[in-house]
């Protein structure tokens, strides 16, 4: 019996992705969802949807149970799992297998044999799989662990059998490092994952984190979709993905894939699945890649490959699921142009990345149009809550050429307006602004090797500083224009200023506005633009009437002047008339208040433990607090030797950004 309508075990922008997909082939949807997700788009996009209980994913999402109840109460004959939460759960897919209900996944038997790291690799070498060197097996102790890492040859990872999401790993260099982490690692494993076993294997130098699909169906063809570069990450977890790989070489890629599909078949491989790959980027034979994992559902990246091949994932899943065959084989697989995806995540790198919670008070994505793709499941006025992970939506471009997709994610992020949560918008177009970047000459290292001391925002050129300042002299002159047709607002001026004096930081540029030119500092800027006083978004263009050269700003007020954020930073600007700003240097500067002696909630969290007591002297180093947020733990620590003077908060607190949590002297 063909499917007729699938519930979505999942929320968010992907469950909106497999909506999209189902109502294209005219099947029917069910959304399920949780309170904190009662008003999401996916609940508005369903043909059905039901609550299936409290906010916490553990209370409602992860209820295997619950879900089949929806699925018998709707008469949903199929569910899609989507990426996380149950996707990769043996049991849940035998309890939909039992119940009669199909799982739009592969078979039990393949997700179990590869949801165990050690289990997957000897399934791998049985497959003829290049593997990383290292040991396989069952590690007696501490001692044991230090002839292996010796046998092998450091540097060495160790690694939790069960782990995932950059949990339970440590480096070792030497022999110490292996006697000081190895227990730390099977601790982290047993309280992350209920396993407390480890194996180690060799680190790759110059490591590079590439991924093949591959798609199955169940009468025994498997292809490959070809590569995705997934090295742009922080903290092992993925940031940017891009297909195909700038790395990867035809000869690599034919190589890859074919050990990928071996994998496959070797466990009964059918649905959408991806082989994780890490690769040397210091060996240029083109067998410098090794299996590293095998993730048995829709990845997050996976609209980079639908670009690339012109294939949807989604629709082939539950054509597969239906038990029809793939259609088409190997040598029909497309790979034309180049497409790259950023995650837009709620987090505020300019305090270290810290998780941002809260109502997006502006939401308005780039326009999908040719070559841009946003794949979101949220809206203007809804809440990033702090029970999920923080992304936000996915912004995907497409070109003709890795360069022409990239620049097209620059473009795109410039027009991407979001306020409320902190953001990453201005992290991801420095990413793509980046030289090394560009270059493709990348590494899993890269965002900790270029960004060591934190990101304080994109360099600009000064040629990209002399274009804001003409924006911003132009929009001051709307402005005061606007000011002249008000009674009374520009005193007793006929005309309102042309003449600006612009200033970014130390620097100073004369500018001049009038109808035929924009005038900065003698050089004339030819640009175009529209703008209405209000508008929050200033589009210039510094193109020719054959090439458009664009530029688009989002604009704040401030007290003197305007804030214009572009290609990856807020460059504040003073703006005064030429005939005032002589004045200036007489203003008194407000001096920003000390709050160093203020211990301050870095983001919204919860309060779960505190170390001191008042009165309590505490060194520069010392754990002050725990903040909990988007299910990670925050230490606190002091910045320097104090006394703890009082105490503001109490553990159990909810706290906002930037709440004292305690005062020092």
């Amino acid at each position: 019996m063909p499917i007729t309508k699938i519930l979505i075990a999942n929320r968010g922008e992907i469950a909106c992705r497999v909506i999209r997909t189902a109502r294209k082939m005219g099947i029917k949807t069910v959304a399920v969802y949780s309170d904190a997700d009662a008003r999401s788009p996916h609940v508005e996009m369903a043909d059905e949807a039901v609550h299936i209980g409290p906010s916490p994913a553990s209370q409602s999402y992860l209820l295997a149970d619950k879900i089949i109840e929806v699925c018998k109460a709707t008469g949903a004959d199929a569910v899609h799992p989507g990426y996380g939460f149950l996707s990769e759960r043996t049991s849940f897919a035998e309890a939909l297998k039992a119940a009669g209900i199909t799982f739009i996944g592969p078979p039990p038997g393949a997700i179990a044999a590869m949801g165990d790291k050690i289990e997957s690799k000897k399934l791998a070498l049985q497959a003829g799989v290049n593997v990383v060197p290292g040991f396989v097996g069952e590690i007696d102790d501490t001692e044991h662990a230090v002839r292996i890492a010796e046998e092998i040859g450091y540097p060495v990872m160790m690694k939790a059998s069960a782990g995932g999401g950059g949990k339970g790993m440590r480096l070792a260099y030497n022999e110490q490092d292996v006697r000081e982490g190895f227990e730390a690692t099977k601790r982290e494993g047993l309280a992350s994952f209920g396993d407390d076993r480890v194996f180690i294997e060799k680190f790759i130098l110059q490591p590079r984190h590439i991924e093949i699909q591959v798609l199955g169906d169940q009468h025994g063809n498997i292809v490959y979709l070809n590569e995705r570069e997934c090295s742009i990450q922080r903290r092992h977890q993925k940031v940017v993905e891009e297909a195909p790989s700038p790395f990867v070489t035809p000869e690599m890629r034919k190589k890859m894939g074919e050990q990928a599909v071996a994998l496959a078949r070797a466990v009964g491989y059918y649905s959408a699945g991806t082989v994780e790959l890490i690769v040397s980027g210091a060996d240029k034979t083109g067998d410098g890649f090794y299996f590293l994992e095998m993730n048995t559902r829709l990845q997050v990246e996976h609209p980079v490959t639908e670009l690339v091949t012109g294939l949807d994932l989604v629709e082939q899943m539950i054509r597969v699921a239906n038990g029809e065959p793939l259609g088409f084989t190997q040598d029909e697989v497309k790979l034309e142009g180049w497409a790259v995806e950023n995650r837009v995540y709620a987090e505020d790198p300019y305090r270290g990345f810290l998780p941002s919670i809260g109502r997006l008070v502006r939401y308005n994505p780039p326009k999908q149009k040719k070559g841009v793709r946003v794949d979101d499941g949220v809206e203007e006025g809804g809440e990033v809550s702090i029970h999920y992970a923080p992304m936000i939506a996915k912004l995907i471009t497409y070109g003709d050429t890795r360069i022409e997709a990239i620049d097209r994610q620059i473009a795109a992020i410039d027009r991407f307006e979001l306020e409320g949560p902190g953001h990453n918008l201005d992290f991801l177009s420095a990413l793509m602004q980046h030289p090394r970047f560009r270059s493709g000459e990348i590494t899993t290292g890269f965002i900790a090797e270029e960004y060591p001391e934190g990101f304080m925002g994109a360099p600009a050129s000064p040629e990209l500083l002399q274009r804001l300042a003409a924006i911003a002299a132009f929009i001051a002159t709307a402005e005061a224009d606007r000011s002249l047709r008000v009674s009374g607002q520009l005193g007793n001026r006929l005309t309102p200023p042309s003449e600006w004096r612009v200033r970014q930081g130390d620097v100073a540029m004369e500018v001049s506005v009038s109808e035929d030119a924009i005038v900065v500092d003698g050089t004339i800027v030819d640009m175009s633009m529209g703008y209405t006083p209000g508008d929050r978004m200033a589009i210039a263009d510094f193109g020719d009437e054959d090439v458009a050269d664009e530029l688009a700003v989002k604009v704040e007020r401030t007290r003197t002047g305007f804030a214009l954020t572009a290609r990856g930073a807020t460059h504040r600007f003073e703006v005064l008339p030429a005939h005032v700003a002589q004045h200036a240097r007489h203003m008194i500067e407000k001096v920003p208040p000390d709050l160093s002696r203020f211990l301050l909630c870095p983001m919204p969290g919860l309060l779960v433990k505190l170390h001191v007591a008042e009165g309590d002297t505490v060194q520069a180093g010392q754990p002050l607090a725990i903040v909990e947020a988007m299910k990670m733990e925050n230490i606190l620590r002091a910045e320097k030797t104090a006394t703890v003077k009082t105490i503001n908060a109490a553990e159990g607190d909810s706290l906002a950004v930037d709440a004292v949590i305690l005062e020092l002297e």
